[in-house]
């Protein structure tokens, strides 16, 4: 099977005895709050999902982060994974340590203290949300998040007791070694990943059997960590994903599991993030399509793509299968893409998310060339639902 990133798949839960210890040593140490976001990134380091990240980034993994997309030591990896202030709450002190607490008051765990700093959050948007489309602005979402947290950085490795807890999708939250040890059951060797956080529609399922054609299993993985207030809720997305595995996937060679971490809306830099942790999920390949993790018109269309090129061989171990945009071609009565089809614009269906709002916002099924009846039906549905408790 695959390695994790880093060669080594990170393990700081705790458990038994040292679990007790642990809490008994948080209930008298200094509380530190997590936001949701900030928790997303400690379960996905805790469970070895950011491997080889052991906790909170210090400075010069940030800086080189931020510069080069590479950590100090020269490991790829494209975004930084920090720990932030926040209002009421001082810095602690290098060298101290701290109790990680959520924002329901449960105590996660701890961090050793290792660096504390004020970044240059304007640097940092600037470097790690901009693209080819246009220059990061404080209309990005990423701006909306770097202004809400505080302005000192604190780093350190981090020693978990307990995950956070969740109401949904539990039975879906697969950790690494749970999702390794599931495709080894199932005799998977190669695992595509389909990294989503909106419901699949048919030029999604079209990328994902080309996919499932060159791979032994097809690991649909949506997000289900914090999103933008107008992206579909993960709850109506699930149950579009179950809808449509079951009835027009092959069961024997389909797994669906959750994905924890928050959206960045970080485009390219994003989509290496997304493919450095599905290696550590175990998966072999992971489908990059047009605007992967993009919003607005901040990135190029195949930004994401290009992006794999600036590592050298081995530096990421997964690879990437490149699709262009699909639709469904009239003239050849299936879905294509620009690769295989000749048809003009006129023989192509593909609508805007702006015109599927609208439609299902009216009621309307859009074309079931677009999307599957019983997707759209879902979604219908939970637009009327969405419409009532706003009236």
């Amino acid at each position: 099977m695959i390695s994790p990133h880093g060669g080594t798949l990170v393990n700081r839960v705790v458990e038994g005895a040292e679990r007790d210890a642990l809490i008994a040593k948080a209930a008298q140490l200094p509380q530190f709050p997590l936001n949701s976001r900030e928790a997303s990134d400690l379960e996905m380091i805790a469970v070895g999902a950011m491997s080889p990240l052991e906790g909170f980034m210090g400075q010069a993994d940030y800086d080189s982060v931020v510069a080069n997309m590479r950590l100090a030591n020269g490991t790829a990896w494209p975004l930084p994974v920090v720990l932030a202030t926040k209002g009421g709450f001082d810095a602690p002190a290098v060298g101290s340590e701290i109790a990680l607490v959520g924002e329901d008051g449960t105590v996660y765990g701890t961090m050793q203290v290792s660096d504390v700093w004020a970044p240059d959050k304007k640097n940092e948007l600037d470097k790690c949300y901009s693209g080819s489309g246009s220059q990061a602005d404080e209309s990005h979402p990423a701006w909306g998040y770097l202004s809400s947290i505080g302005d000192t950085y604190v780093g350190g490795a981090i020693v978990v007791a307990n995950l956070p807890g969740y109401e949904k999708h539990n039975d879906y939250r697969l950790t690494p070694v749970q999702t390794r040890a599931a495709f080894a059951e199932r005799g998977w060797n190669t695992i595509v990943a389909f990294q989503t956080r909106n419901p699949i529609h048919r030029a999604h399922e079209y990328l994902t059997k080309v996919a499932l054609e060159q791979t032994d299993g097809l690991l649909v993985h949506p997000l289900v960590g914090d999103t933008k207030s107008d992206d579909i809720p993960s709850d109506t997305r699930m149950e579009c994903y179950h809808a449509l595995l079951s009835k027009y996937y092959p069961l024997d060679r389909t797994m669906l599991g959750v994905y924890p971490q928050a959206m960045r809306y970080g485009g390219p830099r994003e989509a290496i993030l997304h493919a450095l942790c599905r290696q550590n999920y175990g998966c072999t390949h992971i489908i990059i399509g047009r605007d992967h993790a993009g919003v607005g018109s901040y990135y190029g269309t195949f930004d994401a793509q290009a992006i794999f090129q600036n590592f050298e061989p081995g530096e990421i171990g997964i690879d990437t299968l490149l699709f262009e945009h699909a639709f469904y071609c009239k003239l050849t009565g299936g879905m294509a893409s620009t690769k295989s089809s000749p048809a003009s614009n006129e023989d192509k269906i593909f609508l805007s998310g702006t015109k599927v709002r609208e439609m299902l916002t009216n009621g309307e099924r859009p074309p079931a060339e677009f999307t599957r009846p019983e997707v759209a039906d879902i979604l219908i549905a939970a637009y009327a639902a969405k419409e009532t408790a706003n009236a």
